[in-house]
């Protein structure tokens, strides 16, 4: 259980990196789902007028990397983050969150001349569209002592001004081979291109996006799921994972395909934010724990599931126990396939 040992005196298992951020969820009455085409919808709203709401929720300490975070300290890993927040009331609620969570802070930088990032959540049937926003904070590798190094790396969403981190943090990972790196690409990341992250996209030993960012990374066909898992091996990871919404994900490690579908539903999704990640950091969690990809996909949907249950992006977040209780109950039709 997360917290049950001070962080300090825990071999670090997973070490997550990215921003963090404060998500407000806000509850959309009025709104129009437009069909742009080509599976393009927009959210339209009223040009100068007034929407009506029907309730705001926050989420303290929201972001990619930290929702991976706070889903290893729940599944039982030392799980701690690297960050930045800023030195106002919403970056000391952020550090109270984790440190409510379980998750070790040592590295989360406060940078007192900055606010701490915060997203709007417009939360309109069981979607959701976020307005984002990065600040520009001094990205700087941290030097860890040799009692810090993690067993696993996870890296996810960090902001558009940030490619001399990246090298820094490819550097520490070339002189730490025996770190396992699991590279969830974020927006500004997949804008950056492939070129740019080459060494990070080589050094993965998992890499985990959607079909949609799949054929943007790797240049296969949107269409060919195992074009795409080849194009995506041909950047260098070894295990490479593409999920697809409601028709699951599919995964290879060079050798063998799988398929695994989506966690069966007992009732209709809250709403859908999060569950990207709670899918790849269980997978990761069950890869650090020396599990076979198989269990770790068998895994994974089953978190996803849960989250859409629960409004953001924690909430739903299972313990272990919860995991495998869910898992024991699971119907007969639900098994990880070879593709």
């Amino acid at each position: 259980m997360p917290g049950t040992l001070p962080a300090d005196v825990r071999a670090i298992d997973v070490l997550s990196v990215g921003d963090v951020t404060t998500d407000v969820f806000i509850r959309l009455l009025e709104a129009r789902v437009v069909d742009a085409g080509e599976g393009d919808r927009r959210l339209e709203l009223p040009y100068g007028g007034k929407v009506r709401f029907e309730h705001a929720e926050t989420v303290a300490a929201g972001g990619n990397s930290s929702n991976a975070a706070v889903c290893f300290a729940r599944l039982g890993l030392a799980a701690a983050l690297v960050a930045n927040v800023g030195g106002d009331q919403v970056g000391r609620d952020v550090l109270t969150a984790l440190h409510r969570e379980g998750v070790d802070t040592r590295f989360v930088r406060i940078d007192p001349g900055l606010p701490t990032n915060r997203n709007f959540v417009l939360w309109y049937g069981d979607e959701r569209t976020i307005l984002v926003h990065h600040e520009s904070y001094e990205y700087h590798w941290p030097h860890l002592r040799p009692s810090e190094v993690p067993r696993w790396l996870y890296l996810s969403s960090l902001g558009d001004e940030t490619l001399e981190y990246y090298g820094q943090l490819a550097d520490w990972l070339e002189a730490e081979p025996a770190v396992r790196l699991a590279f969830q690409p974020g927006t500004f990341q997949i804008q950056l291109g492939t070129e740019r992250l080459a060494r990070l996209y080589r050094r993965a030993d998992l890499l985990v996006c959607n079909r949609e960012e799949a054929a943007v990374i790797g240049g296969g066909r949107h269409a060919d799921v195992a074009d795409l898992l080849d194009h995506l091996h041909a950047l260098g990871p070894r295990v490479a994972v593409v999920t697809d919404g409601p028709a699951g994900a599919y995964a290879s490690d060079g050798r063998r395909r799988y398929r695994v579908p989506c966690y069966p539903d007992r009732e209709p999704p809250l709403e859908r934010t999060g569950a990207g990640d709670a899918f790849a950091a269980t997978l990761v969690a069950a890869l650090a724990r020396g599990l076979p990809l198989e269990v770790g996909l068998a895994w994974a949907p089953a978190n996803a599931m849960s989250v859409v249950h629960r409004v953001g992006s924690q909430g739903g977040l299972l313990t272990e126990k919860e995991l495998e209780a869910e898992l024991e109950q699971a119907p007969p039709g639900y098994a990880v396939r070879p593709l």
